[in-house]
């Protein structure tokens, strides 16, 4: 294939400067290449519009209503149906929505799973959709590419906290005390009777709200070193009425020793910690001899390539470079492990290193996470 290189002659005494040389592609492999380009600008926008559908009622109000017209939705929700109108076409352009001649629109039971149930749906996800980054946080990520300093949690502002905390809502609510707890090796009766327990890198306090009504003779202490995370996990539990949870903003590394913890939990949070290896110590320190970590982290393998299979990879590694590598980067020697870099193995090599002897991986069928059961 002939390339071609463009020279520029500059004004005299100034160095040549050469264009780059681009191959000129096959016609079909470069409209495919462009159309796979433009498809993820598409992802941008659809994720924007699912963000309206969940923020402004419309997927909820869909629900079990058969076909509706923009007029009927708008009226339900009281919102504009010329704005309604072009929102629930583009839904059933991204195949997110039934529709009968562009006139009339219904969302399957799939849909309202997905995007409406929150409260008792597994796989609920339109909570994870919010509204873009600030351009100020856009500006310092390019520039942590250059630095190699990333951005602290808290630098991303309360609406990171908030969809987090949407985002863990359905398992903890649905999951936790049903599912989970029942197959660790005698916790359940231990927080039945009254057990010390620590959530580290409590975030929201989802999990710590879902023990503390479940477990109401337990004590239950939480452990963040994210100022937002703490004033909402404070704002959740007041509004619950719980008063069996205490909360701290505080480095895991710094967590107390005594008296000690009958069971601790780390949920989505040891990959994005600029020291993992001094939180799992200090974690091993402040854990009863009898006692458990439950540890859930994302799904993943020691190889790129084992990971291939998974459809969503590349959000994956784009999660990791906006919040959670970023955020282990975020401190001068920070681990730097990443959305996926706490897979088993490197979880197993670093408890065993601190102390602990014991590991077992729990599949709980939660198509983003694995779990383990670590004891000393």
């Amino acid at each position: 294939m002939k390339k071609t290189t463009t020279n520029l002659t500059p004004p005299e005494g100034e160095p040549v400067t050469r264009l780059p040389t681009f191959p000129r592609p096959d016609n079909e492999e470069l409209l495919a290449f462009a159309l796979r380009v433009w498809s993820y600008k598409q992802g941008e926008i659809v994720s924007l519009m699912v963000h309206f559908g969940d923020r402004l009622g419309l997927y909820r109000a869909l629900v079990d209503a058969g076909p509706m017209t923009a007029a009927e939705l708008a009226t339900a929700t009281g919102l504009h149906e010329r704005w309604v109108l072009e929102w629930l076409r583009g839904q059933a352009a991204a195949g997110l929505l039934e529709y009968s001649d562009g006139d009339y629109f219904k969302l399957s039971p799939s849909g309202a799973a997905v995007l409406a149930d929150e409260e008792g749906s597994l796989m609920f996800a339109a909570g994870a959709f919010g509204p873009p980054f600030e351009p100020d946080v856009i500006d310092a990520l390019a520039e942590a590419f250059r630095s190699g300093v990333g951005l602290p949690y808290d630098r991303l502002g309360p609406n990171a906290v908030h969809r987090t905390e949407r985002m863990l809502g359905p398992w903890a609510r649905l999951a936790l005390v049903a599912r989970i707890i029942p197959a660790l090796k005698g916790v359940g009766p231990k927080l039945e009777a009254g057990a010390r327990v620590a959530d580290v890198g409590c975030g929201a306090g989802v999990t710590l709200l879902a023990m503390a009504i479940a477990y109401p003779g337990s004590e239950f202490y939480g452990f963040d070193l994210s100022e937002h995370a703490i004033l909402r996990a404070r704002q959740r539990m007041s509004e619950a009425g719980v008063t069996n949870v205490t909360l701290h903003q505080l480095r895991a590394e710094d967590l107390p020793a005594e008296p000690p913890f009958d069971l601790v939990i780390t949920f989505d949070c040891i990959h994005d910690m600029t020291h993992p290896a001094g939180a799992i110590a200090a974690i091993r320190r402040a854990l009863a001899d009898d006692g458990t970590w439950l540890v859930k982290d994302i799904r993943s393998s020691p190889r790129f390539v084992d990971n291939l299979a998974n459809p969503v990879l590349a959000m994956l590694y784009g999660f990791s470079v906006a919040t959670c590598m970023s955020s282990s980067l975020s401190e001068p020697g920070g681990a730097g492990l990443g959305t996926l870099g706490f897979h088993p193995q490197i979880a197993e090599e670093m408890s065993r290193a601190v102390g602990f002897t014991r590991f077992q991986i729990h599949d709980f069928d939660d198509f983003a996470n694995l779990y383990y059961e670590v004891r000393p």
